[in-house]
């Protein structure tokens, strides 16, 4: 599939992955830019320290409605897998603020089943003034956990090419298993990059235990 479909979901490789514009957002990402930015200023780096917090515990308006979000994404990507029994999870929430030259290095998400990124704030990028013709600032990348697997794509194979990229715009949310692995390219603007990424973490049941054969 090369294209979302209406819902959002796009199939990259075997893997399903969000991508979901969330509307009427304006005001929220202003009132969360302040909250950020202002615990910044009281914390220190909440990038660097995302294991030492979870953004969903602060007590704001606009945390509730980010979570509703979430929540919201979570239910339709698990029923659009086909999971149809009930199935309960946490949420653990951390902010991203990315300066001029920020990045992340490729990496995936252990300890949880689902991970996903809502963006507050996503500057237009200057271009690269040399070097590579394809860099595209501000982007994330995800790639195919299949090694090698795009060597035995033939022409019209949807599997051909092992990286799946995102040019992110404020607003939008995205969600994909956890263990694959991505990569934010540098923002290259002078103006900020503020995210919020999450992890999913589905609570306990035996209910989670898939049919086992023989």
């Amino acid at each position: 599939m090369d294209s979302l479909s209406q819902d959002g979901f796009t199939q990259r490789w075997p893997t399903l992955f969000l991508e979901r514009e969330i509307p009427r957002c304006e005001t929220a990402n202003g009132h969360l830019e302040r909250l950020i930015l202002e615990r910044e200023r009281e914390d220190g780096s909440l990038t660097t320290n995302y294991s030492s917090y979870d953004l969903l515990e602060f007590t704001h308006p606009v945390i509730d409605w980010l979570r509703q979000c979430m929540n919201k994404s979570v239910a339709d990507y698990l029923r659009k897998l086909g999971v149809e029994y009930d199935i309960q999870w946490r949420l653990h929430a951390w902010a991203n603020v990315n300066r001029t030259g920020d990045y992340h290095n490729l990496h995936n998400h252990p300890h949880s089943y689902l991970s996903g990124t809502y963006y507050v704030k996503v500057p237009g990028q200057v271009p690269a003034r040399h070097g590579r013709s394809d860099l595209d600032p501000g982007a994330i990348s995800f790639f195919d956990p299949r090694p090698q697997a795009n060597m035995r794509a033939i022409r019209g194979d949807g599997e051909v090419n092992p990286e799946y990229r995102v040019q992110p715009r404020a607003g939008l949310i995205l969600l994909w298993p956890s263990f694959i692995h991505h990569l934010v390219h540098p923002n290259l603007s002078d103006e900020l990059r503020i995210s919020i990424s999450f992890n999913v973490m589905p609570k306990w049941s035996d209910e989670l235990l898939p049919p086992q054969s023989g």
